[in-house]
């Protein structure tokens, strides 16, 4: 016999949030509204596009509610009015007020991007990334009005690869979201989804990322500025200055050998790269984005605008 499937209202807005949404649809879940952003301007044009999960609820013909204020009697009588089970959020963008959070008899889980208590906050995959992580994963806890300090109920671990930036690992623990999120569920189901009160002593932050952060400072080691560059990776991004020009840095590989070499001296650069000495180590950096330029392989940037061994990166 099929399991009766739950009545959800789900909450979630960019990307990371879409495979969470499929996943609730694809197991049958009973998707009753979908809560999101309003559109925002886009692009250079700063024409008004819709929130991912927008688009993919509307393909599957679900209602979309999209508030400017959630924090009003009048929103959680229109969630009530849904009748949910339960709410899930995943990446929704706006902290959720204690009265919402108790709306459905079940209340509300969310799909965290990191093993809590490590990293509660709004950045938490970049941050692990920028530390250099070995192991990260996602939380699946239940909401209180605290930032992210509700109870686990399903965490699972995945493994950061050393060339994984924010957004290639971010396109992973998206789909282990989804995935762990109807694990839950069915756990739900049985009466089997077991709550646990984080540890507060072991939690660690993941504040948002601000422009300041990626000022590449050439002194410290390799290791540190490769998590740099590919925490920062696609935003803000990590900067340095060539010759005058700001750069943004992609695409890093911590390489062996050391000498006695001024940390940002370019010691080699052709089609592989750049090949920079550091605090600790020399770094190879494979991509380059010059300031109101596209990105590009150094190869590519090169072949317009060569350098000298022996210039140095500020």
């Amino acid at each position: 016999m099929k399991p009766t499937p739950f009545r959800i209202v789900f909450m979630g807005t960019p990307d990371f949030a879409v495979p969470s949404l499929q996943a609730l649809l694809d197991h049958g879940e009973t998707v009753v509204a979908v809560v999101t952003q309003p559109d925002r301007p886009k692009g250079r044009g700063r024409q008004l596009a819709a929130p991912p999960v927008k688009e993919l609820a509307l393909r599957h013909g679900l209602p979309v509610l999209q508030p400017d204020k959630i924090r009003t009697d009048a929103f959680r009588e229109t969630m009530a009015g849904y009748a949910p089970d339960l709410l899930v959020v995943t990446a929704y963008g706006r902290i959720l007020p204690g009265p919402l959070l108790r709306t459905p008899p079940l209340g509300t889980i969310n799909v965290h991007g990191s093993l809590l208590p490590k990293y509660r906050g709004a950045a938490p995959i970049q941050w692990a990334v920028l530390n250099n992580e070995v192991e990260t994963g996602v939380t699946i806890m239940q909401m209180d009005e605290g930032m992210d300090t509700g109870d686990i109920l399903l965490p699972a671990s995945l493994p950061i690869d050393p060339d994984d930036t924010a957004a290639s690992l971010a396109a992973k623990m998206a789909a282990l979201g989804g995935r762990t999120l109807v694990t839950a569920l069915d756990l739900l189901r049985e009466n089997r989804l077991i709550p646990s009160r984080q540890d507060d002593r072991l939690a660690t932050l993941a504040p948002p990322l601000t422009k300041e952060q990626g000022q590449i400072d050439w002194a410290r080691p390799a290791s540190v500025i490769s998590g740099l560059i590919r925490g920062l990776d696609p935003w803000p991004a990590a900067v340095t200055t060539i010759a005058g020009r700001r750069c943004k840095l992609f695409a890093p590989r911590v390489m062996a050998g050391q000498g006695n070499e001024t940390p940002g001296t370019l010691l080699k650069g052709d089609a592989a790269g750049f090949l920079i000495a550091t605090g600790d180590g020399r770094l190879l950096i494979r991509e380059i984005q010059p300031e109101g330029g596209r990105r590009m392989g150094v190869g590519s940037f090169l072949s317009g605008h060569p350098l000298p061994a022996g210039t140095i990166f500020r």
